[in-house]
Formats: structure tokens, sequence, C-alpha cells
């Protein structure tokens, strides 16, 4: 249906909702969402705030693991279910905020002086949501701390991150993030950290923080080794759902980010969110688009346009958060459902130039959601043209990509906040994970537990075991050339696609000494041997 611009100034005036105690706005003009629909998603929508409700109050929401969920007390303690977590989450944050002073005044120092660089070990929701934050409210002239990440089990990656402060280990504090203290991936970069700070003659512990789960693996070793500091997660807090507990709020607290004001913007957004009228609140409207766009309209992508370089990250962030919450073969009746929201994206108007062309001419199968903000920045701009500013090029490019969407038929959510703040960022966050709780509710589904990541670590087990086989059988048969086949024979295994990929592996890395012979005749015929 064509509009003319009258009849969408009508439409805008419907579906566009200002909450103005949270600096935000929602505008659901530019989809096809009707009354009637929104009418007829009554009953879910009010099975979803009564869900929501028992899951604050600490009803069990992981059944796989009988736990509670309880990020929303995080931000708010006097919601805990119990006296005691009440005092942990208070607790917690006081030792926060005493610990990071005693960092920046010098109280607590590395080897070589005053912490002056942060290196957070950490993979999933224990990097993503620090990596946003720091990305999206850092600054170099007011950082109180240079941050850096290890969040992958890549060497070469490693390499990079290490080779950038290997000068400075002795000013770097380290901040290990795993709440069962096995994740290897994390544990690996906190080996090699470690080998890094060592080589420089420094003495790792003395560098090193823990945030993790009570008596895990990596507890024990930050108590045994005297860390300089532990801070806990709780069995209730997801990883992806971690930022405002300590994976989140101590790098940003040492960065030099103002927590207290992120919490009080998550805190804000909870108690709007929590109102149980669709047109008063944002999440609910968030997560019934959704429904419409994944449910009534062939299963659409959700594409996250942030018009701002600071907001970059958030993509990112919300492709966990979302993808990991919703992404479920099964409903809680057990029902195969093949559930989830594929989300991508990256920042505007960079996309102008890559894929928002695909958006416009191509598959019709997704939608957007814009996110623009109103300050430019907080100091007056120079201005480009003749009273034309780059900022309003910006907002420019945002409102005609947004109509140019529309007018091919191409739908979009237009989410629009007046600054990019600490209390801003704590809002979006706050806002995001009601509208993953919201929509879990109304399709059924459990967004708190993630069997499909369990199994994908099984599955890299098997392999590292078999990779400790195949070395075992080249050792033992030096100097001979095997092919695949061969030596997935020699190992009991008939998984010769997996040999031969790990063979693939070990030769093109100097750790084995193996050599490969290559064939111009397929993988099957190339041989490997283990060279005195």
């Amino acid at each position: 249906m064509e509009y003319s611009n009258q009849q969408l100034w009508q439409r805008f005036q419907s579906w566009f909702s200002e909450f103005p105690e949270l600096g935000l706005s929602v505008d659901l003009s530019r989809t096809s969402l009707t009354e009637e629909f929104v009418d007829s998603m009554q009953p879910r929508l009010q099975k979803a705030f009564t869900e929501m409700a028992q899951l604050e109050s600490g009803a069990i929401a992981n059944p796989d693991e009988k736990r509670m969920v309880g990020h929303y007390w995080l931000r708010n303690p006097a919601l805990a279910p119990a006296p005691s977590i009440r005092s942990d989450i208070d607790r917690t944050l006081t030792e926060i905020k005493q610990f990071t002073a005693d960092v920046h005044t010098g109280k607590v120092l590395g080897a070589n002086g005053i912490f002056k660089n942060l290196l957070l070990i950490g993979i999933g929701g224990s990097a993503l949501g620090p990596q946003f934050v720091a990305h999206a409210l850092g600054h170099p002239q007011t950082d109180k701390m240079k941050v850096f990440f290890l969040d992958n089990t890549d060497p070469d990656g490693m390499d990079k991150v290490l080779a950038t402060i290997q000068s400075k280990l002795g000013q770097t504090l380290c901040l290990v993030i795993s709440k069962s203290g096995g994740t290897k991936e994390t544990r690996n970069g906190m080996i090699e950290a470690k080998t890094a700070y060592e080589k420089a003659k420094l003495k790792f512990e003395a560098h090193a923080v823990a945030i993790t789960g009570a008596d895990s693996e990596l507890d024990q070793l930050a108590s045994q080794s005297r860390w300089l500091k532990r801070f806990p997660m709780w069995d209730w807090v997801g990883g992806r759902t971690s930022v405002t507990s300590a994976v989140g709020m101590l790098p940003a607290a040492l960065q030099g980010l103002n927590i207290d004001e992120m919490l009080a913007g998550a805190k804000a957004s909870d108690i709007v969110t929590r109102g149980n009228k669709f047109q008063r609140n944002p999440a609910a409207q968030l997560a019934l688009a959704w429904y419409f766009f994944a449910n009534e309209s062939s299963s659409k992508d959700m594409v996250i346009l942030p018009y701002k370089d600071r907001l970059e990250l958030f993509a990112r962030y919300l492709q966990q958060l979302i993808m990991e919450s919703l992404g479920k073969e099964l409903d809680k009746a057990n029902k195969v459902v093949n559930s989830g929201i594929s989300v991508y994206g990256n920042k505007g108007s960079t996309d102008q130039h890559a894929y928002v062309q695909q958006l416009r001419d191509g598959r019709n199968n997704f939608f957007v959601t814009f996110i623009e903000v109103l300050q430019d920045r907080r100091l007056p701009s120079i201005r480009v043209e003749t009273d034309i500013t780059s900022g309003d090029y910006l907002q420019g490019f945002l409102l005609g990509t947004r109509k140019a969407l529309f007018d091919k038929g191409r739908e979009s959510i237009t989410i629009t906040i007046r600054d990019v703040s600490a209390f801003r960022i704590g809002v979006l966050i706050a806002l995001y994970e009601r509208a993953v709780g919201l929509y879990a509710s109304m399709v059924n589904i459990n967004a708190y537990h993630q069997p499909g990541v369990e199994a994908g670590k099984k599955a890299a087990g098997s392999i590292i075991g078999l990779k400790l086989k195949i070395v075992g059988h080249l050792r033992e048969n030096k100097n001979m050339p095997l092919n695949a086949t061969q030596i997935a024979a020699g190992i009991g295994t008939d998984d010769c696609e997996a040999v031969y990929k790990i063979c693939e592996h070990l030769a093109e890395n100097p750790d084995w000494s193996v050599s490969r012979l290559r064939t111009t005749t397929g993988p099957c015929s190339s041989t490997y041997q283990m060279v005195s």
C-alpha cells in the first residue's frame, strides 16, 4: 500500500511512542502492524507479562539447571527473593567501587607502577557486553585505563593483542572472566597471558583478578595462587545477561565509566517495561513486532542499523542476546519449533555503501531496526556547508534510507535516544533483555538455556581427543608417510574427513614436526609423517 505524506503523518502519530523518563522513543509506523493484530495478541502478551513477573519474583526459569534468572535484581536488589541475594549484590557493587578506587589511586599497583591498561579475558557474554560498553562510552581523554580483550582461542589474535601491550604488562591489570572456570577459550587465553607475563619476568598472579562462580576451577586457582581479587558470578545470572553484574560493571568502572548511571538507566528501563500496556511498554512493542515479523511474515531476519559509531558493536552484542536466547529446537512442551530470529548489522551510514543495496532491491526477508541518536556531539559542530554539519548529514542518511526502504515495501522500526550516555546504554541493554524475555514467552520457549552451545562444546572435545590419538600414532610411526585413511584405521576411527582436517592443521604448524606430501589427486592420497 502506498501512503501520502499526510497519511504517513497520521500513521506516525498513531504508532510513535515517547518515553521521556528514558530519553527514548519507539516508532512502529514504518511496519505493517495493525491495531487488529495488536488486539489479537493481547492474550499472549498478558501471559508474557505474567511469566515475566514470576521470573522477577524468583521462579525457576531454567529447569535444565534448576536455577532462577535474576539479572533484573542486579540494578534493583530490593526485587531479589532472598535477603542473602540482596546483600550479595550490594556487597559486590561496593567491592567493585572500592577495588576500582584502590587501582586508580595506586593503592593496588602493578610491578611497574600504577595500572594503566586492562586486559579482559573472556568469551561470549563475558566479552561481548563489556566490549560494547567500553566502545560506546569510552574516550581516550577521559578513560582511566585503556581496555584490551582476549575473546577467542585464536593464537594469532592473542599475539596481536599481547604484542600491543608487551612492554606495558607491568602496568596491565588482567581480568579473567568465566562462570564455570572451565571454559576452554578463556582458560587458553589466561595461559597465553600468563606465559607473556612470565616471559617479561613478571608474576601473573600479582596482576590478575577473577570473576567466576564460587568454588569453580578458576575460583580455586585464583585463591590458591593469591590473585589480587575475586568477584562473584552467580548461577542466577546468565552470560548473555551479565553485563550489569561484575562482568560488565568491574571493567567499566576500571575504565572510568559511570556505572551508577548505567545501573540507573537499566533500572528505569525495567520499571517502564514492567507495565502491562502495549502502548506504554517499549519492550512489549519490540517483542510484538518481532512476533509479527518472525511468525506472521515468513521468518524475517533482524537488521540492526545504529547511526552512531559508538553503537557499532551493538549488533554483535544483540546477536548473542537474541539468537542464543531465542534459537531453540523445542518449545516448553517439547514440541519441535526450531524458533529464532537471525540478527546482523553494523552501522550507518557505512552500510549504505555495503549491504543496504540488497536491503532495498534484493530479497525482502528482513526488517530493519534503525537506532537514531539525537545528540551529535557535546560541543558545537563546525559547518561542512552553509548551516549544515556532519551530524545533519548523518540524520539525513538515516531518514533517507528509511524512506527508500519503505518506498520499496521494506519494513523498519526506529528507536530514538537522546544521546549515548551511561544512563542511555543501561536503558538499551535492559530494553532488549526485557523484549527477549517477552518474545520467548509469546512463542513458549525457554530463553535462558542453550543446549546447542553445550553440544558444540562436546563435539569440540571429541576433536581434541582425536587429535591426540593422531599425534600419538604419527609419533609411533615416525618418518613413515601415512594418508588420512591409513591413520584413521590405525587409531580405530571411521571419521577420515576429521583425520584429514586435523592432519592439515598439524602440517601447517611447527609444534609437532609433521610434514605433508601433497598430491594432485585429492585429499585421500596426501600423506603425513612426523619427522625426526
